[in-house]
């Protein structure tokens, strides 16, 4: 059994020794433990750094990709390479490398296939009040659309088996905490949380340049998860609203045009056509983003077929 640990870099020549210095080079239930670097672009030193401080595997990005890309080069790099489980973590050293034992432990039993390590949010100092309910929020998101229990869908502290790993398919360039969990759950892989711990803070998070950023952000990823995973349930929704919207103003000018006073209340009429025509278009939307959905799995799993009839070479 071999375990890759994937460390997506963006500039970390000052936080990349601190975060390898406490990485482990041996874990129960492994006879192979590696480690990976993912170099996105960086202009200071952080590949060389990598090799110099003993990483086994470094891949580097002429230009800056973003963290979402990053993560799926990891992916495919850690698959070449014959890996049986994935740790992903960060270069900052955020997450506690000691947790990783805990982290795989799940897959390691068969328990599960994606493990998410959940961040201790509510004690976390350094987050502020309305960052801790948007990490909530997303998480909430996360979990009516994947049908999962993730506490933390926004850490990227995670373990992957092989096999979930050759399902993941990421096309948010900014992130892929979201994306990736709603995937497994609606490939019916098992994801499960483990409580896991966090270190001082040793720089600002890349990711969150500002709050109004990221309340922007997470709110357009979140619509955006509900529209790509779960079209029919959204726009069913939102097109009853609507109608029902319609059918009352419709109604409203019923009541009044049996009491004489029709005339004064046309506007009703025409608002309640337009929602009405509104709603039924969210309904169509909804079907077409159905089948579109049907079909995207439909790649994936022609995606996931293509890797295994190609095996990498242990």
């Amino acid at each position: 059994m071999k375990l890759i640990i994937q460390i997506p870099c963006l500039n970390e020549s000052e936080t990349l020794a601190i975060t390898l210095d406490t990485l482990p080079r041996e874990v129960d239930g492994f006879n192979a433990v590696e480690w990976l670097v993912i170099d996105d672009g960086s202009t200071d030193n952080t590949a060389q750094l990598a090799k110099e401080l003993g990483v086994d595997h470094v891949i580097r990005h002429p230009v800056n990709r973003g963290l979402a890309t990053a993560f799926m080069s990891g992916l495919d790099a850690c698959l070449s390479l014959g890996a049986d489980v994935i740790v992903n973590t960060d270069a900052d050293n955020q997450y506690e490398s000691a947790d990783i034992p805990r982290l795989v432990a799940p897959i390691i039993e068969g328990k599960a296939d994606m493990v998410i390590g959940a961040r201790p949010i509510d004690d976390t100092e350094h987050f502020s009040w309305l960052k801790k309910k948007l990490q909530r929020l997303g998480s909430w998101a996360v979990r009516i659309a994947s049908k999962t229990d993730v506490a933390d869908a926004p850490s990227g502290f995670r373990a992957i088996s092989r096999d979930a790993a050759l399902r993941i398919n990421v096309f948010n360039v900014y992130t892929y905490t979201l994306e990736t969990i709603i995937q497994a759950g609606q490939s019916n892989l098992r994801v499960v949380s483990v409580p896991v711990r966090t270190n001082a803070d040793l720089r600002p998070s890349r990711l969150v340049k500002s709050i109004p950023s990221y309340v922007k952000r997470s709110l357009l990823t979140i619509v955006r998860v509900f529209i790509t995973y779960r079209p029919l349930a959204l726009f069913f929704y939102a097109g009853t609203i609507i109608t029902l919207t319609g059918i009352v103003l419709g109604l409203r000018f019923l009541y009044f045009y049996l009491h004489g006073d029709g005339g004064g209340h046309v506007q009703s009429v025409v608002f309640s056509s337009l929602f009405i025509m509104i709603g039924g278009l969210l309904y169509m939307m909804g079907l077409i983003g159905d089948l579109i959905a049907t079909n995207r799995k439909l790649l994936e799993r022609i995606i996931v077929h293509l890797r295994k009839l190609n095996p990498p070479e242990r």
